[in-house]
């Protein structure tokens, strides 16, 4: 079986349809975010528990014999209804650890190495645009334990958005945007926290799981606020897909508005630099957006400092440098300035002892769901 995922509107799909008689074909319909539950590694392993249709992603990829991927660029990676479903794949590799060409990387569920065709459509993409896609669908390939067979940029019409303007006389607000849907038990709530008590302006932490089923009130909250430092977390090496779905939307309805936008990102992963594309699509965003681009701090091993934070002052212990990295970020955004991009990384503990830990507490999380260990290996 061969598979194709695609996001095109139905009369452009026609134009695409016939190179793919026979695949399975999975297009652009309502499909829920990731609820950043883990379920499909410690509960349902290799499944979803979101029934919504796209629940069995991670077993339909191993099944398939080949797949391409057919996405609108967007900052510098997938459209939101694309990175929704790589975000629902999660299941498709274990969620062990171990070192991969240098790199802390997922376990493979399947003894497999799928290829993945990319086509990219877009207006006069630059070679920068092109070369940010290699990277990321390199990336995501590299995770979830496959490889990049072929990579291709299609030229559309582009239709400009007509700038809709707001001038700021002061940038005295902030609102702290936590995509997670863990809402107040995500690590990203946490972080979000503790930069919190380091601001002096005007602000607020909203969490955007309350807003899902009613986004129009999040754009409202969102649209008239100077300042915003996007809290979240890395899913399958970029932005949420539900981040990336009201950046789209902002771009269609509010573009030209005059914001300063800042980022402080997290993931489980050991390597602070996995966050590097992360950072680019908020850049490639405020680009498009016309909006100040003001740098931020990305946290590995977040799982790792997130719990730690709970219990010890952020600023000592394995968190120390991410409280360095925080207290220049807050600065930043008290006194209206750029925030160089800080990538940090646990304070005086080795990979090989946050891998090994990581690992160990899997096998303890199944036990406490009644699942024997082995069953994390569960093959679908």
């Amino acid at each position: 079986m061969k598979l194709v995922i695609h996001d095109l509107l139905e009369e452009e799909w026609e134009r695409f349809s016939q190179d793919y008689r026979g695949w399975k074909v999975i297009s652009d319909k309502p499909i829920r975010p990731c609820n950043g539950c883990f379920c499909c590694w410690d509960k349902t392993p290799g499944q979803c528990t979101i029934k919504d249709g796209f629940e069995n992603m991670g077993k339909l990829i191993h099944v398939a014999d080949e797949i391409t991927v057919v996405s609108r660029y967007t900052y510098g990676g997938f459209s939101s209804f694309i990175k929704n479903v790589f975000d629902r794949c999660l299941g498709y590799v274990l969620p062990q650890f171990e070192v991969v060409n240098g790199e802390t990387h997922h376990k493979r569920r399947y003894d497999e190495d799928k290829p993945f065709s990319f086509v990219f459509y877009g207006r006069k993409l630059s070679e920068e645009e092109k070369d940010s896609a290699r990277r990321y669908v390199n990336a995501v390939c590299t995770n979830i334990r496959g490889h990049v067979r072929d990579i291709t940029f299609r030229e559309v019409s582009y239709v400009p958005v007509p700038e809709k303007r707001i001038v700021y006389q002061t940038y005295d607000r902030a609102v702290l945007l936590n995509p997670s849907m863990r809402g107040n038990r995500a690590n990203s709530f946490r972080f979000a926290r503790e930069l919190s008590k380091k601001l002096k302006k005007q602000h607020e932490i909203v969490n955007m799981q309350k807003y899902i089923n009613d986004p129009e009130e999040l754009m409202e909250i969102l649209k008239d606020v100077p300042i915003i430092v996007l809290c979240t977390p890395l899913y399958v090496d970029g932005l949420p897909s539900q981040l990336i779905r009201l950046m789209e939307r902002f771009e269609k309805e509010y573009h030209g508005l005059r914001k300063k936008i800042y980022v402080l990102a997290n993931m489980g992963l050991y390597e602070a630099s996995q966050l590097e594309s992360l950072f680019d699509a908020v850049r490639q965003w405020c680009g498009e957006m016309g909006f100040d681009y003001c740098g931020g701090l990305g946290i590995s091993a977040g799982e790792l400092i997130g719990t730690l934070v709970e219990h010890i002052p952020f600023k000592t212990g394995p968190g120390k440098m991410n409280a360095r990295g925080m207290k220049k970020l807050a600065k930043a955004i008290n006194g209206d300035t750029v925030s160089k991009d800080l990538y940090t990384q646990p304070f005086l503990f080795p990979r090989s002892l946050y891998i090994s830990i990581a690992n160990r507490n899997w096998n303890a999380l199944a036990k406490r769901n009644g699942l024997d260990p082995k069953e994390l290996y569960r093959q679908l």
